[in-house]
């Protein structure tokens, strides 16, 4: 490789004069970026205004009435955050092409979401993944654990990643104090979040979904025509070396890899080895595409099981786009701005984005903001917003469902009224962003700071054994509670006990600057073993020990597999469990759990309600009317009938089905195009 080679666009390795030239938005920037929230406010009280947000299954499954357009918007943007902009882009940036495959992977595993765990899920009347294993096996210690993950899986993967990600875009178009921008996205989100449930969200998502695509695929073109299309690229990618680099300042550091443009590469790789990838990482996106509340929870909103079908084949083709509007512009980012982006000096990455270990993840700020023109350049600030956004309003609501539902509900105070459940989901969205906003520093050490790849690992030791878990209840009806359990914990167990040894070790950590101090035995356990191939050994182990543990202890019974597995999904009889879950959560009456912020208040005393009083009720979504309506017992099974419902149209099927095939194969080619 030349490294004398010009850069396409010289820039200063000086911190000081490159933080004199840095581009920031200006005030028609800014006026557009106001319109934007203006405009999703106000499609946000619309939503308000129609949903019914007054039930839980209101509240937190959009009424089960979502249409397949709109469902499939909302699962595609539920999953774009800011951090695939930032992290998609920086990955990208940083080592290629590779950084794809996850998109790619998304495509197909949406679809076993689709035909393969959402008819099991509807057909159980399941509303939250924690309730399906306890329905599916019984007790309370499965959900309360699969609760608990859950949770601190959305704190250490998705709203800390968001927010550092979504503060840093901000940090970089406005030079605002990172941390003072992510408490003004979080008062924003909270807003449309906690007052809406999941039909203001979805609302919006497929608001926010038009703008992302439109907004990233006007970057793309234009950075493309900035380095001469896709060849162009090619050529110029591996000559983006930065300077203190030529210079032999940092020798050695910043080169391009040989395989930036092969996707799936050797299986000692250490970014993308493909064996590692097909049997580790599909684990974790199994849990995470098909057993994890955010996502779960938008597919179960549809209308029928053929609008959730057509829905997770929508954001299917909708995922074939990240390749091309995030990754190749975050590859052209480095070409572009090479010594900011790809910088390797640990004072002029310092003084470029506040980190030591790389500034990978400016590379698409940096593109919109040395691209797009003014104006432009708000709207893509509001892109990236709304990605941030429509990410944490659906980790808000989800997380508050699986607290409320699954821990709040079951174990904490079973006699909690709606009023008080409703008060409970927001207050726990308070405590998640808290607790958020604290890992951030710890999270940025790994992966050299690669905020993509930080989210794999750490969802590599935690993940696999509940998609384990999950995959065994759906397709083993002898799988019984004792063996979920015990195969669970001890995946968990094994897996944490990595993390905490990576962690402890990780400021030992190696780089192309600096010794690996970390010891003999470390090396030979952890270092050589890539956190996929581990993933699928947590994987194989949970599995294992749940056959055995299984097998040695009791069969489960014919109620807890009775339309809650693949093989008995069809079953006519309703669970015995279902008419009293409806009424449990539909009609529980208000009257009968009187709310403390009831008491004292000197007109309600009186049998008045004051028009603040009101106005408070309806900004929240009470509703007295949805609260204390009673259904006759025929009615309620007729109702609970129709929404566990997993018949389709014929005609429905074979569309469904082509499309299907179409695709896989879509995914596959790219797969082996990219690949060779």
């Amino acid at each position: 490789m030349d490294y004398t080679t010009n850069q396409a666009v010289t820039m200063t390795t000086n911190a000081t004069e490159f933080n004199k030239t840095y581009v920031k938005l200006d005030t028609w920037d800014i006026v557009t970026v106001v319109l934007y929230f203006v405009f999703v406010i106000a499609v946000g009280l619309y939503a308000m205004c129609r949903s019914n947000r007054g039930t839980v299954t209101g509240y937190f499954l959009a009424g089960r009435s979502m249409l397949w357009m709109m469902v499939g918007a909302s699962l595609f943007v539920s999953n774009i955050g800011s951090e695939h902009f930032i992290g998609l882009a920086g990955s990208g940036a940083a080592v290629g092409l590779g950084v794809a495959a996850w998109e790619i992977n998304a495509l197909m595993i949406l679809q076993l979401l689709g035909f393969f765990f959402v008819p099991v899920y509807i057909a159980g009347g399941v509303v939250t993944m924690p309730e399906y294993l306890s329905k599916r096996f019984g007790g309370r210690r499965l959900r309360v654990m699969i609760a608990v993950l859950s949770l601190l899986l959305y704190i250490f993967t998705k709203v800390s990643v968001n927010l550092y990600s979504g503060g840093l875009f901000i940090q970089q178009s406005l030079g605002w104090n990172i941390y003072l921008s992510m408490i003004g996205l979080i008062f924003i989100t909270a807003i449309l979040t906690v007052t809406g449930g999941l039909a203001a969200v979805i609302y919006t998502d497929t608001l926010q979904a038009v703008l992302m695509i439109g907004g990233a695929t006007t970057l793309t073109i234009l950075s493309f025509i900035q380095v001469g299309g896709y060849e162009g690229m090619k050529e110029e990618y591996m000559d983006a070396i930065p300077q203190s680099t030529i210079d032999g300042k940092t020798k050695g550091c910043g080169v391009p890899y040989n395989d930036s443009f092969v996707m799936l590469r050797e299986p000692s790789d250490e970014n993308m080895p493909w064996i590692g990838f097909l049997i580790g990482q599909t684990p974790a996106s199994i849990w995470y595409w098909c057993t994890d509340q955010v996502i779960v929870q938008r597919a179960l909103a549809a209308k029928s099981l053929s609008h959730a079908q057509g829905a997770t084949l929508l954001a299917g083709f909708i995922k074939i786009l990240p390749m091309f509007i995030m990754v190749m512009p975050g590859m052209i980012s480095r070409i572009l701005y090479t010594d900011e982006v790809a910088c390797v000096d640990p004072d002029i990455c310092y003084e470029v984005c506040q980190s030591t270990t790389g500034c990978s993840n400016i590379a698409f700020p940096r593109l919109v903001l040395g691209v797009m023109p003014t104006g432009a350049r708000g709207l893509m600030m509001s892109v990236m917003i709304a990605a941030l956004m429509s990410d944490l309003d659906s980790i808000f609501n989800s997380a508050s469902t699986i607290f409320t539902i699954d821990i709040w509900k079951r174990v904490i105070r079973t006699k909690a009224g709606t009023r008080e459940m409703m008060i409970v989901g927001r207050v726990w969205v308070l405590v998640m962003v808290g607790l958020s906003i604290a890992w951030i520093p710890l999270m940025l050490e790994l992966q050299g700071g690669q905020l993509f790849l930080s989210i794999q690992e750490i969802s590599g030791y935690l993940s696999p054994p509940i998609a384990a878990v999950f995959l065994t209840a759906v397709l083993w009806t002898r799988c019984n509670e004792q063996g979920a359990f015990w195969g669970l914990l001890t995946g968990i167990a094994v897996g944490l006990i990595r993390m905490f040894i990576v962690f402890a070790y990780q400021s030992d950590a190696g780089s192309c600057l600096t010794i690996d101090k970390r010891p003999e035995w470390y090396q030979i356990l952890i270092g050589r073993l890539h956190f996929m191939y581990f993933a699928f050994i947590l994987f194989a182990i949970t599995i294992i020990v749940a056959v055995i543990v299984s097998l040695l202890t009791e069969k489960p019974t014919k109620q807890q597999i009775s339309r809650i597995t693949w093989w008995t999904k069809n079953w006519k009889e309703l669970r015995d469990d279902l008419l009293e879950d409806e009424t449990e959560m539909m009609n529980l009456s208000e009257k009968n759990e009187k709310s403390k912020l009831d008491e004292g208040i000197e007109e309600e005393n009186e049998g008045k309600v004051s028009i603040w009083r009101k106005g408070y009720e309806w900004f929240c979504g009470y509703s007295d009317t949805t609260t204390t309506e009673h259904q006759t017992y025929e009615e309620k099974k007729q109702s609970i009938a129709r929404i566990t419902s997993i018949e389709q149209d014929p005609k429905a099927v074979i569309l469904l089905r082509s499309l299907l095939i179409v695709i896989l194969s879509i995914g596959i080619f790219i797969y082996v195009y990219f690949s060779t």
